[in-house]
């Protein structure tokens, strides 16, 4: 912003500077044009009246020097004609005396006694300025001159000013320049604070608080009022995970004793109750992961950490081993696919709750006989792919919201796992979609990223500040 301010100002001052000089410098040029063309009209007039009385008077010997001492003052280019039109004389130009001139304009006007003034091309092909005065006393001609000047006179000194005007400009836009540098730091100071600040609170908390002492009125009450939003918040945060380390604790014991208060009603019921009872102590069971669960979502979503590179390969490796023997139970085979995937960056212990999560959603689903599928492929992808029923478009599009579960659903989950998964993958800087798998069932893909730096499918591409994460099965 301090270079959007600082060019907003320097192009504000180039417009004023070049609305004031340009104008400025157009109307000196003119009027040292037509001040030039005054003097030399001033000069040929009196030296025609100079050459007429020579002329009058016969004296043509002094011709040439009264006008080559004129051209050896002013550098003018000086030629008299008789009232024939024939050279007399010329100084400081290549025409020869005795030329007829009479043909051109300019001298045949003044022989009609009438002053011409002009630009012309001279013998260099260069612009001239000329006047030329008829000699005549009365309606008498006897004569005329030309006084001719080279156009280069008036450009240099228009080249002068416009250079003035240039590093009289050069020098306000330099100085206008500094003061909207000063001006514009000045300005954006609270800002910069405030970014660092909101970078700050976005990565877990407040250590350096904006600047609410300098800058504009506005931008200092803004730092002003962020700081107090930012203290509340932060105040709510620690109350928040306060209440999520002490519930653990406290909702943990009270469930433990209840489900062994009923399974301790057991042999004093009827038998025709005990299904009843079953079904209570899994409920219980059922709501002891349901609380297990939210306090995990709380600890996930105010705990923030950084992705660290993590072996993908050793994770599922480890991961497969464990479940294996567990998805032998209930007879389905687990596989480990796909080539290396190398390392990708995850939030320390995300991948694990990940895998562990969706491997055992996957299984709740699978029926005997069939296989889940480990999956790696090329980009850090990793694909949980089973066999069970799968899942309507529908369903997918609401699989991660909290609490949900199928309107088919015949087993106990929390309608948890899957939105831990998401927010544990969006933390590490990945995305998880679900598609359905070919042949039937599920594909639970999880896209991230590689830490060699390759081009990720899917995600925000970011390794933005993410939250620590505790498992919820």
């Amino acid at each position: 912003m301090t270079r959007r301010l600082l060019y907003s100002y320097v192009g504000l001052a180039l417009l004023v500077l070049a609305g004031l000089e340009i104008p400025l410098g157009y109307l000196y040029a003119s009027g040292e044009t037509s001040r030039f063309a005054q003097t030399v009209e001033r000069d040929a007039t009196m030296l025609a009246e100079v050459t007429e009385e020579s002329i009058e008077e016969g004296n043509l010997t002094e011709l040439p020097t009264l006008i080559g001492d004129y051209t050896a003052r002013t550098g003018g280019q000086v030629v008299v004609v008789d009232r024939a039109g024939i050279v007399l004389a010329a100084s400081g130009s290549p025409v020869r005396t005795g030329t007829n001139l009479s043909r051109e304009t300019d001298i045949a006007t003044a022989l009609r006694n009438q002053p011409t003034t002009g630009i012309r091309t001279d013998t260099n092909g260069g612009e001239a300025l000329y006047a030329t005065q008829p000699g005549s006393s009365g309606t008498t001609i006897r004569g005329a001159l030309r006084l001719t000047y080279p156009m280069t006179t008036v450009t240099e000194r228009a080249h002068r000013i416009w250079l003035a005007l240039g590093l009289a400009g050069a020098c306000v836009l330099a100085a206008v320049a500094l003061v909207a540098f000063a001006l514009s730091c000045w300005i954006t100071r609270p800002l910069r604070t405030l970014q660092r600040a909101t970078t700050q609170l976005a990565d877990g908390g407040l250590a350096d608080p904006p600047d609410a002492d300098s800058g504009p009125p506005e931008l200092r009450e803004l730092a002003a009022s962020f700081t107090h939003t930012a203290t509340r918040l932060q105040q709510l945060l620690d109350a928040q995970q306060a209440f999520a380390a002490e519930a653990s604790h406290q909702l943990k014991t009270p469930l433990t004793a209840l489900r062994l208060r009923l399974e301790n009603f057991e042999p004093y019921l009827d038998p025709h109750a005990h299904g009843s009872l079953d079904e209570t102590i899994g409920e219980v069971e059922r709501l002891g992961r349901m609380v297990h669960g939210l306090l995990a979502l709380a600890r996930l979503e105010n705990t923030a950490t950084t992705p660290e590179p993590t072996d993908l390969d050793a994770v599922l490796a480890d991961r497969a081993a464990s479940w294996e023997p567990l998805a032998a139970e209930q007879h389905v085979t687990l596989t480990l696919t796909g080539p290396p995937a190398g390392r990708v960056w995850a939030i320390p212990g995300a991948l694990e709750q990940i895998v562990d999560n969706l491997v055992a959603n996957a299984l709740r689903v699978s029926p005997p006989g069939t296989t889940l599928t480990l999956s790696q492929a090329p980009g850090a992808e990793l694909h949980v792919i089973d066999q069970g029923p799968g899942m309507s478009p529908a369903d997918r599009e609401r699989a991660f919201d909290r609490f949900w579960r199928a309107s088919d659903s015949h087993h106990d989950g929390t309608g948890l796992g899957l939105p831990i998964v998401r927010h544990l993958v969006r933390a590490s800087g990945g995305e998880i979609t679900l598609r359905p798998a070919p042949g039937g069932g599920l594909d639970a893909c999880v896209y991230l990223r590689p830490v060699d730096g390759g081009r990720r499918r899917a995600g925000n591409g970011s390794p933005r500040a993410a939250r620590a994460a505790v498992t919820a099965r």
